[in-house]
């Protein structure tokens, strides 16, 4: 095969099949048709799942108080240890223990003296105050999430259990209650063969004691 024959191959063969992909640019460009496609199937992030009728607002929540057609006093805002939240107009404005459609109203009611007919929607963006805590002898100390009708038994298994030092005649659950604490003493061994006298349904902010 001469030259001029190997060159017409090579164009004839160009013209069938076409150009190869670029793959060493998408490559070094780092965003390669795949990388884009993972990001477009990626879930977005979505507020936790709370009953707006039902769930009562605490400390440590994270709202999204939101006006129609007024974005200067839409926004994000941590509930404080105190319960309360600041607003623009309205300054200081209690929710701990109001679910979301009451604190809707409330503000809406607030706003009237500022804004023609307001709608205000409320979200929970964040809940953080549905927790307890166990401290003392178990084996992972620390917040543990508040399920409903959750018990002491269930907080100290989902703690590890108790370690081999704990003293089970001596558990409490420290509870805080119109500004006062108190002990709420608590019977493990009872717990375990199935009492349900014994068992102690949590609160949220309650701490599970194991001296």
């Amino acid at each position: 095969m001469t030259m001029g024959q190997s060159a017409v191959g090579v164009i004839l063969l160009y013209l069938a099949v076409g150009p190869l992909p670029a793959r060493s640019c998408s490559l070094r460009a780092g965003v390669g048709t795949g990388g884009v496609a993972q990001r477009k199937d990626a879930a977005p992030s979505q507020p936790p799942a709370v009953d707006n009728n039902t769930y009562l607002i605490g400390p440590r929540d994270v709202l999204n108080i939101s006006v129609w057609k007024e974005p200067d006093l839409s926004r994000s805002v941590p509930v404080r240890p105190d319960g309360e939240i600041s607003l623009p107009l309205l300054n200081d404005v209690h929710v701990a223990g109001l679910t979301p459609m009451q604190l809707a109203a409330a503000i809406t009611q607030r706003l009237r003296t500022y804004v023609s007919d307001p709608h205000v929607s409320v979200i929970v963006e964040q809940v953080n105050s549905q927790v307890v805590y166990v401290v003392g002898e178990v084996n992972k100390a620390g917040p543990v999430p508040l399920l409903p009708n959750m018990t002491v038994l269930q907080v100290i298994s989902g703690a590890g259990g108790l370690s081999q030092w704990a003293n089970q005649k001596r558990i409490y659950v420290l509870r805080v209650e119109n500004g006062q604490s108190r002990r709420i003493p608590y019977n493990y061994k009872q717990a375990l063969r199935g009492a349900t006298n014994n068992e102690i349904i949590l609160k949220p902010g309650d701490t599970v004691v194991v001296p």
